[in-house]
């Protein structure tokens, strides 16, 4: 019959397929459940106010219309609506596809069974498919996975999170409306079971049996599948394990199986307790926790408790002297394999000749070790066991009780047991790939001492006292032929003849008085001995490796292994030699990956590399988290290392007295610092004796690994440091910023002298790992408080700054910031608000407008640089972009409600157009006619005032960081600033010169070297913040006329001084010249230049007007205010 899995067999590869796709299903749940919008939970009350009204649960669904009404109602809600759908369509539709996909999987099963009974596969029913071997275990999986799936999305995606999705999925995707869309289906399969999985949580009546009829499934299939589960082993499982004790452990997986498909069949869990008996003897006689799909485990005791049937077959197996009795019977095993397996782990105990002659005894330590681990590890875990359920409280209490349950000793035996089977098989892949070789060498052997002692008895060659005996020349050379015509090929018949040939030698020793000659008896030997090693390498077979990797599965500890990583830890910390033990555990469980490939490699299945990765990816993660001690604790010798070269050990100078040498000298703080110098070395030395090593598909080099924990624990620390210094009390006077930047910016430094002085001693490039890390944080922090200003927000999994392997952490926000650089930002703009200083342009200073006492000057931005460097600088320099274009775009806002929708001022605004037209004319009796439109229009500039300085406000900072970029560029790496102006200004002539001459070369669209150099030129402080543009904007009219009367509605509330210029009279009434006139530079920036020109036309005009009615009526003082004003307003325009 053809093979059942052959690719031309096309019932096998439909089942191999779906089989496959379901455990590509649940990575892809399992993956998925890590990246729930937080969004979507709708956890603290500050969501469930921002998003409650927008975010929707399946009563959506009994009235669509009233809720979108509800929506349209209010343009704030839709906006809110709008943003949402922008940032969450991307995560909500893959969340879609992987529902989709688990009622897909269920319909391709439900055809599949329905194509069996239809006769659709010639000579195939579902009886003989599950008569097959292979057949009967892709039937049983297919159904199993089902199963698993419905359970992992309940228990990661509750059903709450799961219909809020749905819906969103729903009103915002248009593929809903398709005629393939089978949105309805997958809704009422996945709607809410009312299950939680936290702990406490009251399990919902007929669950999961309810949940999973939910997609009616062939009864006759689901019947059958149980019957060949009771009574078959459809793995062939229990040929590994020949004890009866191990019989349970050796049915586990069919165990699992059999406990999932139970709930499409619920009667019997109800009602048929022979059945239930019978599943009980067979699979659950001595043990009652399992795990049902790579570590997800179940308490039988608790899951079948409303099950009348199975709660009654469950008894004798949770009958308290049955646990007694399990616990006490692995506490002796684990006590006596774990001693035989050190004993074979002693130096120079594994040898090949040893191994070899005690295959079967090696063997059955194994199997103790692995199945004694396996029980006390499910059976003693804290998330198999409800805290709230008294009757398994006790159970777990008696078990750790009677088995003497020490987490330390089982990791130890684990640990032990892991490095016994990672030799063996290292020795038998060897062996095996020898194994024709040396069985080769031993026949060549063999059949040449034969052929000399045939020699030697001819005569021919000299033998002390060995007389010629032809019989004995001829049957030593027949011997020699028959060696030399054994068959590796044919290991059974070779074998036999073997065994038959060393008979012989050993007779013909007898038979002729052979004992007497040492050199022929010595010859017999060896030749006897290279027939009995030609037998044992015949005997090493494969099979002893597949048994090997049966009972080294440690897919059940898959999610359990996390309880014991404080333990690894620690056995680290004290010996970090510990790591190369860690190596054997680790890839023992990288075995776990073979149950969910093993049919996705079968199928040839594109999806083989991405399931890969993730369980790869997870695996390396906790290898990854298990070693993070290292780094932690180097850092924690670092912060010793950093105080005493900060507080203790005094630098000693160029020149020193010779009676001084002593105190500088300060042996002990010196061998102090030494002595953890060595330490941290030590754990070096510790992680890198771990062998580049093939976890699942990632290879996993230790000093890589090494070099992203130091990584890691710097991020985490240097992260914690700026959240933590740059926490600001609004109403302290004066300012925290300078002395808390100080105080940072000694913290930074100590990190940074300490990395300097610690690279030699880890092998690592210290200042290049301490700079992408820090520019790292202070731009993922920048990224994430410039998200408060995006409508699409940047998520942490878009980010390019964000890694899994090296994550920056987040901290909960202490005021309207999201970050420490929003917090130094904000806290800046504070401290030098136009309302209450005022700008020395000439000093880049900011005072007190009330007492007159420096507020703070370009020194701020040179501490920043020292405490932050140049990505800081950079970053706030960013950020005030962003806060620059929001005040812009508010401006707007404001512009078109205050003005452009008020119809007195638009009546005010063309009365005065008409009035000073044309614009070259000089305007009679200007000052009624302009204080008159200024007297009509006076509601509307204090906001106008109050955007305009914060504008200009946050341009003198981007001056004066562009500055101290500038200058901090210029002084430490002058080539560079030379290189980037060069480049600028030729870059500038070549267009200047396309602009004259368009036949001249220009950088197409393309070519991204003006936005390249764009980002190095900001970042080397060589551009002019009043030239850039902001915002895109339309024309508005009006528009000149209104900043030309806010600027002269304004001046009555300065005063000239001739050596500050332009100051504020009345600290009562304050204003501040330069960001105001900055501020209005830059909103006029933002228009077409005609807008400018008109301004300044108008400007002019006011001035023309005012020194002529001054000059008629003689009012020199307010003439001579007037020129200063204007004049300094010119020059900044």
């Amino acid at each position: 019959m053809l093979d059942f899995l052959a690719e031309n067999n096309l019932c096998g590869q439909a089942i191999l397929r779906i089989v496959s796709c379901g455990n590509a299903i649940i990575a892809e749940l399992l993956r998925l459940s890590e990246f729930i919008p937080a969004v979507f939970r709708l956890k603290d009350r500050a969501d469930q106010q921002k998003y409650g009204d927008i975010i929707f649960d399946f009563s959506y669904f009994k009235g669509p219309e009233l809720w979108e009404s509800k929506l349209e109602a209010k343009p704030e809600l839709q906006d809110l609506d709008e943003e949402f759908r922008e940032n969450n369509t991307e995560i909500v539709t893959r969340f879609y596809l992987a529902f989709q996909s688990v009622h897909k999987y269920i319909v391709d099963l439900n055809r599949y069974l329905d194509e069996l009974n239809e006769g659709v596969y010639i000579q195939q029913t579902l009886e003989t498919v599950l008569l097959n071997e292979d057949g009967k275990q892709l039937l049983c999986e297919a159904l199993y996975l089902y199963g698993v799936m419905l359970l992992v999305i309940d228990q990661k995606i509750e059903g709450e999170i799961r219909e809020r999705m749905l819906v969103s999925y729903y009103r915002y995707s248009a593929a809903r409306s398709s005629a393939d869309s089978n949105m309805d289906d997958i809704c009422k399969l996945l709607r809410s079971t009312g299950y939680s999985s936290q702990p406490g949580a009251k399990r919902p009546p007929n669950y999961p049996e309810s949940y999973f009829q939910r997609v009616p499934i062939n009864e006759t299939f689901i019947s059958m599948v149980i019957g060949r589960l009771r009574s078959d082993d459809i793995y062939n499982q229990v040929s590994a394990y020949p004890l009866p004790e191990h019989r349970s452990t050796a049915l586990a997986n069919q165990a699992a199986m059999l406990y999932v498909i139970l709930y499409f069949e619920p009667s019997i869990l109800h009602t048929h307790q022979a059945k239930m008996r019978e599943i009980v003897d067979k699979y659950f006689p001595d043990n009652w926790v399992i795990s049902i799909y790579m570590g997800i485990t179940v308490n039988l005791a608790d899951a079948w408790e409303p099950y009348k049937a199975a709660k009654t077959a469950l008894n004798n197996t949770l009958d308290l002297s049955n646990v007694r009795e399990q616990a006490s019977r692995y506490a002796t095993v684990s006590e006596r394999a774990h001693a035989q397996a050190q004993q074979f782990l002693k130096e120079g105990c594994l040898r090949e000749d040893l191994v070899l002659d005690n295959i079967p005894r090696l063997l059955n330590c194994l199997r103790d070790c692995n199945v004694t681990i396996r029980w006390l590890m499910l059976h003693t875990a804290d998330s198999a066991c409800d805290p709230n359920n008294k009757r398994l409280r006790q159970i777990k209490d008696q078990i750790l009780t009677d088995s003497r349950y020490n987490p330390k000793i089982l990791f130890q035996l684990l640990l032990d047991t892991a490095q016994f089977e990672f030799i063996l098989k290292e020795m038998f892949k060897q062996m095996l790939s020898e194994k024709q070789a040396k069985w080769e060498h031993y026949k060549k052997e063999g059949s040449e001492r034969m052929t000399e002692l045939a020699d030697v008895f001819s005569g021919v060659k000299p033998l002390t006292r060995v007389e010629k005996n032809e019989n004995l020349q001829a049957w030593f050379r027949e011997i020699s032929k028959q060696i030399l015509s054994l068959n590796y090929d044919d290991s059974t018949a070779a074998g036999r003849k073997t065994v038959q040939l060393i008979q012989a030698l050993e007779e013909v020793q007898e038979f002729h008085q052979l004992e007497s000659n040492l050199q022929v008896c010595q010859f017999l030997a060896d030749t006897r001995k290279f027939l009995h090693q030609m037998i044992r390498t015949i005997n090493i077979k494969e099979e002893v490796l597949i048994t090997m990797q049966i009972v080294g599965d440690l897919s059940f500890a898959w999610q359990l292994i996390d309880s014991f990583t404080s333990i690894m830890q620690e056995s680290i910390r004290v010996n970090p030699s510990m790591v190369t033990k860690l190596r054997a555990t680790f890839l023992k469980l990288a075995s776990a990956l073979d149950l969910p490939l093993l049919r996705i490699n079968q199928a040839n299945s594109p999806d083989l590399l991405s399931v890969s990765q993730y369980y790869s990816g997870e695996l390396v993660s906790y290898v990854r988290k298990v070693l993070q001690i290292i780094p932690e604790s180097m850092f924690t010798s670092l912060l010793k290392i950093i105080k005493l070269q900060t507080h203790d050990i005094i630098e000693v100078p160029t020149r020193l007295d010779k009676d001084k040498l002593r105190d500088y000298a300060q042996l002990g703080p010196r061998y102090e610092v030494a002595k953890l110098t060595h330490a941290i070395s030590i754990f070096t030395e510790g992680i890198l004796m771990m062998k580049t090593t093939l976890v699942g598909i990632i290879k996993v080099d230790p000093k890589q690994l090494l070099e992203d924990g130091i990584r890691k624990e710097l991020v985490k620390r240097v992260a914690f440091a700026l959240h933590r210094g740059l926490i600001f009390n609004p109403r302290a006077k004066p300012s925290e910023l300078m002395p808390k930047l100080k105080e940072l910016g000694a913290t930074m430094d100590g990190f940074h002298r300490s990395f300097e002085y610690i690279q030699d001693y880890v092998n690592i490039y210290g200042l290049k790992i301490w700079q992408e890390e820090v520019s790292r944080i202070i731009n993922y922090n920048v990224e994430q408080e410039c998200n408060n200003f995006l409508r699409t927000k940047i998520q942490d999994w878009q980010s390019m700054y964000q890694s899994t392997h090296i994550p920056i952490p987040k901290f909960t926000p202490v005021d309207e910031s999201v970050t420490f650089i929003g917090r130094l930002c904000r806290e800046i703009l504070r401290i030098t608000d136009p309302k209450m200083t005022c700008h020395i342009d000439q000093l880049n200073t900011w005072y007190d407008m009330k007492t007159h006492q420096e507020v703070t000057s370009s020194r701020l931005f040179s501490e920043i640089q020292n405490t932050l460097g140049t990505f800081g600088l950079n970053g706030l320099d960013r950020l005030l972009c962003f806060m620059i274009v929001k005040e812009l775009q508010n401006f707007l806002s404001m512009f078109q409600k205050i003005i452009l929708r008020d119809r007195t001022v638009q009546d005010t605004l063309k009365t005065l157009m008409n009035a000073i037209s044309p614009l070259k004319s000089i305007v009679a009796n200007s000052n009624k006619i302009y204080f008159s439109a200024i007297a009509k229009t006076q509601k509307i500039w204090t906001a106008y005032l109050e955007a305009i300085m914060k504008v200009g406000q946050m341009q003198i900072l981007r001056q004066q960081i562009a500055n101290e970029l500038n200058y901090s560029c210029r002084f430490d790496s002058k080539h560079l600033a030379a290189a980037l102006e060069n480049l600028n200004k030729a870059l500038l002539a070549d267009i200047e010169a396309h602009y004259q001459d368009p036949s001249l070369p220009y950088p197409k669209e393309d070519n991204t070297l003006l936005y390249e150099i764009t980002a190095y030129l900001e970042a080397a402080g060589i551009h002019n913040p009043l030239n850039k543009i902001y915002i895109t904007t339309k024309r508005l009219p009006y528009f000149p006329v209104v900043n030309f009367l806010f600027l002269i509605a304004q001046l009555p509330k300065l005063q000239y001084s001739k050596n500050l210029g332009m100051v504020c009279r009345k600290p009562a009434d304050p204003v501040d010249w330069p960001p105001l006139v900055l501020g209005l530079l830059t909103l006029l920036k933002q228009f077409h230049s005609r807008y400018t020109e008109q301004f300044l036309a108008l400007i002019g005009q006011f001035i023309r007007s005012t020194v002529e009615q001054c000059t008629r009526l003689l009012k020199h003082t307010c003439l001579i205010s007037f020129l200063m004003s204007s004049e300094q307003s010119c020059d900044f325009f």
